[in-house]
């Protein structure tokens, strides 16, 4: 299995979500992946070069109190600002993963215009893009319906993540 992540209860270190996190408590959720190690490559199954499939992910030590997980997966690096590659929530916490190219139950509209996970796709020739895949421990299900917006699904995180966890690899074209 890759190596594991850190995680945080503080909302400093997610600054892309901005107001809508506030961090209920602190806990030492842990996200892994068995196709790559924290800061490492993503292989080219998992990119649009690939079969662009989803990596298999893992969860461990989620709150007690969780009773939804969430999953945001972007690139800070894009040449336009954050991409967004995947918004998933509705997943079980007690499940422990997402197997490779499993679907989460609930999947919001990426930066591709799509529903559901694209693997990175930088621009050839420039460099490498880390790919952050971030878990929120939630002590409600997201009132967001299928298909929504990263700024939905951020409101809906509002007050209610209990725990985050990271994982980044990169990759490059």
């Amino acid at each position: 299995m890759g190596a594991r992540s850190r995680s945080t209860g503080s909302a400093d270190r997610f600054p892309l979500l901005g107001d809508y996190l506030c961090v209920l408590e602190s806990a030492a959720v842990e996200l892994s992946s068995s196709a790559f190690a924290a800061g490492q490559p993503i292989p080219r199954r998992y990119t649009c070069a690939g079969e662009d499939l989803s990596p298999p992910l893992a969860w461990r030590a989620v709150p007690a109190g969780a009773v939804s997980l969430a999953l945001i997966v972007d690139d800070p690096d894009a040449p336009l600002g954050t991409f967004t590659h995947w918004l998933a929530w509705g997943i079980n916490p007690d499940d422990g993963g997402l197997g490779e190219g499993e679907r989460a139950r609930r999947e919001g509209r990426n930066d591709f215009r799509e529903i559901g996970y694209r693997g990175p796709c930088p621009p050839r020739g420039h460099g490498p893009h880390r790919y952050f895949f971030r878990l929120y421990a939630l002590a409600r299900e997201p009132a967001v319906s299928p298909g929504a917006s990263r700024r939905e699904l951020e409101r809906a995180l509002k007050d209610n993540v209990l725990a985050v966890a990271e994982i980044v690899g990169t990759y490059q074209r």
